[in-house]
Formats: C-alpha cells, structure tokens, sequence
C-alpha cells in the first residue's frame, strides 16, 4: 500500500522527548503511549464500518460502528510500549504476540514466540516502534499473512529508509504508519538519529 507519515504538531513534540536521551523510562513509557495513540487514530481511519440505530434520551439516530474485527500483535518486547494505546481505544481488540530476536552479527531476526488468535477476515495492527533493517517487520508479516490477516498495517514510532523498502518490496499490500521516516542506518543497523534501543529505554534496562 504505501506509508503515512503523522505529521501532526502533538506527535512531533512527543517524538521530539522520545528521541532526548535524557528522558527518563517513566516518562518514555507515557510518551509512547500517547504518540501511540495518535498513530492507531491514524492507522484506523479506514477501517470500515457499519450503521448501527442506536436511541439517544431524545430521539433515535443513526450511528456508526467498526464493521471489521480488530486484532493487535505487538513484536516483543518494544511493541508492548505501543500496545495499552490500542486496548484503551478499542476495548473488544484481540491481542497476539510475536517474539523476535535480533542477531547482532547479521541484523537478522529469529522468532522465538507465536502466540497469535484466529486471523481471518481481520485487520491487524502490527506494533513495532523501530522499523529499521525491516527484517523484523517482514518475519512478524510472514507470520500475520500466514495466519490469513485480511488487512496488515504497521504502526512504528521510527522508521528507516532501507527498512521501508525491504517492507514494500516483499509485503507491498501492507500500511505503514509512522511518525518519522529518519536519515538511514549505522554500521551497526541502528536508526540515525533515531532515539536509541526503544526496549532498553522504554524497560530501563540501559
């Protein structure tokens, strides 16, 4: 499909603490909760759905509600930052989780966790704040389409030029949704300028 980068003042002065060293893990984790909910409001404006006739005290109306199933699969243990900013806005979410571990030689991934619900004929959200070799977000893409997802959008709080064009060229049909598209990669395949290991700055395990 293609990517959307947020460009909304809020989400720019939240990515602008995240990216501070000095930001604290209580204040990280507030920060990407809140930026994580920017970028779901984001990621599902076209999810369809559905009149409902619903009564108000005064009169009765039409309104409207999500016609598709959403299931939301944070990639651990980053996209767990990510993952209350779903649940809080759409409480009848399903949740899986998909584990993965980068080799720090070869900047490739290894799954070492699937715990995914039934999939078919539902729009997933994948969580992944850093989008960086884009090797991981093609494994968890692997594992999302093989599960039959109708629909796969990404929602990452950074996102690299090289993991990008790994992602659209091997799984083009899904949506990226980001607040930064950032310079490129170091040698050691962090983002640059990026905001560091999200998962250490986010657990405190610095």
């Amino acid at each position: 499909m293609g990517v959307q980068v947020v460009d909304h003042p809020l989400a720019k002065s939240m990515l602008t603490a995240l990216r501070d060293r000095g930001t604290p893990p209580p204040l990280f984790r507030l920060l990407t909760k809140r930026l994580a909910l920017v970028l779901c409001l984001e990621a599902t404006r076209t999810i369809p759905t559905a009149a409902v006739e619903v009564d108000t005290p005064l009169a009765r109306t039409t309104g409207a509600r999500l016609a598709q199933p959403l299931v939301a699969v944070p990639v651990l243990r980053a996209g767990l930052g990510m993952l209350e900013a779903v649940t809080e806005l759409f409480p009848e979410v399903t949740v899986g989780y998909v584990g993965l571990e980068r080799d720090h030689a070869t900047f490739e991934p290894s799954m070492y966790y699937s715990k995914l619900p039934p999939l078919q004929g539902r729009a997933a959200l994948l969580l992944d704040p850093m989008l960086a070799t884009g090797a991981s977000a093609s494994a968890a893409c692997d594992a999302l389409e093989k599960a039959e997802a109708q629909q796969i959008t990404l929602l990452s709080v950074v996102s690299a030029p090289e993991g990008i064009e790994r992602l659209q060229g091997l799984h083009p049909q899904v949506h990226i949704v980001t607040a930064s598209i950032d310079d490129g990669l170091n040698q050691y395949a962090y983002i640059v300028p990026g905001l560091g290991d999200f998962g250490d700055r986010l657990f405190g395990t610095l």
